[in-house]
């Protein structure tokens, strides 16, 4: 039988930026976005843009968010970053206009291949269309897209793509009903 021998893993193929551009955002993360100290959502945005970030108008970043690679995030107008959210963006992440990911929600693009004995690095980018409510304490999978107007609700697990105007809850996510405005 086969198993994970770790001392193989080599993700040596994986290079998202130059050290010195990790170091710099290593640094200007913890200063500005994982700082408990609220820092205005303004400035925050700004340097999301100088490092590569596309980024809308009024959006709103509470303090100790975690941005991994902000060249690759895409953020619409109008959308809601709550405290403690971690976007582990390994590869994309697209936040599409009045989305709302609430306090301690997770944004995860990368995983592990369980088959491989190397236990080989895995991608997938998340989409989060608009109007999407991402719950608190929430995880978002790779590779999973989170379609219009869908909620997760607190503490879910989205492991594969939301409905339109549905919700879902659970782990793994369910579809437990649709999303009604009222009139």
């Amino acid at each position: 039988m086969k198993e994970v021998l770790l001392y193989k893993f080599d993700n040596k193929w994986y290079q998202p930026a130059g050290l010195f551009k990790k170091t710099v955002w290593f640094f200007v993360n913890i200063l500005f976005f994982l700082n408990p100290i609220s820092v205005y959502s303004p400035i925050k945005v700004w340097i999301l843009i100088l490092f590569g970030a596309k980024v809308g108008r009024r959006v709103l970043i509470k303090p100790r968010v975690n941005i991994k690679y902000p060249w690759y995030l895409t953020i619409g107008d109008d959308v809601w970053i709550g405290e403690g959210v971690w976007i582990d963006n390994l590869t994309a992440v697209q936040l599409d206009s009045n989305v709302c990911i609430s306090q301690g929600a997770m944004l995860l693009t990368g995983n592990h291949n369980y088959k491989s004995e190397s236990f080989d690095l895995i991608l997938g980018s998340i989409v989060i269309e608009k109007g999407v409510w991402i719950g608190a304490k929430s995880v978002v999978c790779p590779g999973v897209t989170c379609k219009s107007h869908s909620i997760l609700t607190v503490g879910s697990v989205a492991t594969k793509s939301l409905e339109s105007y549905s919700i879902y809850q659970g782990n793994p996510a369910v579809k437990v009903r649709e999303r009604v405005f009222n009139q």
